[in-house]
């Protein structure tokens, strides 16, 4: 999908370098038991790519290698990788603060009945995705039936502790808007949805992340295919404010994929960019056993295209949501 995309310019973006080495996410699988219009991971219940043992006893070297405080793990639903759980005790086990990028609906799926209770037990941070608190935005982005299912898996996710205000089970919540347009602003997002919540359906949570549409892989292609991408483009670039340089994830975040593989971000991942790292030896892509001895990655170049413009557009956007009120 990603060949029939228009070519995203590599000279536009400004250069930015990296800081210090923070977080490693990693993408452990793309198989999900969704398939949401928005993904920028083109992924669903059909894909069968999913970390090997070999990079996994890798990644809990380079856990034990380096001073990296936040293991994000992400997916597909990472939580239908087999060996899930013992990535998640390993990290808790390193102090490791550890986030669980979560669909929600996956706490519900056979074989899943008790993956709350681990999260919980094991003080994951859980992160996720409800695109609006009302049913027919979030079953038009999602599929019929998940916002039903995603209010079951909140409510499950409360009755354990997660969402209250001790902040002691942290559990955030991902907006995405529905079509070519940038997110509101998220403060007033948040108080939104907190009200909404609550009075319908009794639930609470600690933060509302808002992430702007990535114009790649199935969404790029819904664009290209209704005639928006180009103006989609433009608005991002329009939208530019170089202040949030400062705050993009990719300064102090690591993206690992199901191979082993590295990259600046989970988005570069997807357009199979890969990060640079000097002094590789015997191959063209570092990998995670480049990591294997503490290095300082401190201002290595980051591999930027126009899509970069979609994190520095208004008021900004990462993976722990706005960069800027």
């Amino acid at each position: 999908m990603r060949d029939t995309l228009p070519l995203l310019d590599a000279l536009s973006f400004p250069p930015i370098r990296r800081g210090r080495l923070e977080a490693l996410q990693v993408n452990l699988t793309y198989r999900c038991n969704q398939r949401c219009l928005h993904c920028h991971v083109n992924a669903g219940p059909t894909r069968e790519e999913a970390m090997t043992d070999d990079s996994l006893s890798l990644l809990h070297r380079v856990i034990d290698a380096h001073p990296v405080h936040t293991l994000d793990l992400t997916g597909g639903a990472p939580e239908l990788h087999p060996r899930f759980r013992e990535i998640v005790r390993h990290a808790r086990r390193e102090g490791l603060r550890v986030i669980d990028r979560c669909n929600l609906t996956i706490l519900s799926e056979p074989g899943q009945e008790d993956l709350a209770e681990f999260l919980a037990e094991q003080g994951v941070e859980v992160t996720a995705s409800l695109p609006c608190y009302s049913r027919d935005n979030v079953d038009r982005q999602r599929g019929d039936g998940v916002f039903d299912a995603s209010i079951a898996g909140l409510r499950m996710l409360n009755a354990l502790g997660y969402g209250g205000e001790s902040g002691g089970l942290i559990l955030n919540l991902v907006y995405n808007p529905q079509g070519p347009s940038l997110p509101s602003p998220q403060a007033q997002l948040e108080a939104d949805y907190k009200v909404h919540l609550a009075e319908d359906f009794g639930i609470r949570f600690n933060h509302l992340l808002t992430i702007t549409n990535q114009p790649i892989a199935r969404f790029g292609s819904t664009l290209v295919s209704k005639g928006q991408f180009s103006d989609y483009m433009r608005l991002l670039r329009d939208s530019y404010r170089p202040e949030n340089l400062d705050a993009v994830m990719c300064r102090n975040l690591v993206s690992v994929d199901w191979q082993g593989y590295l990259y600046d971000c989970d988005f570069n991942q997807m357009l199979e960019l890969p990060m640079t790292l000097p002094g590789l030896i015997s191959r063209d892509r570092a990998h995670l056993r480049d990591l294997l001895e503490p290095s300082n990655l401190d201002g290595n170049p980051i591999v930027t295209r126009d899509h970069c413009y979609a994190c520095t557009a208004g008021q900004g956007s990462s993976c722990g949501g706005a960069l800027k009120g």
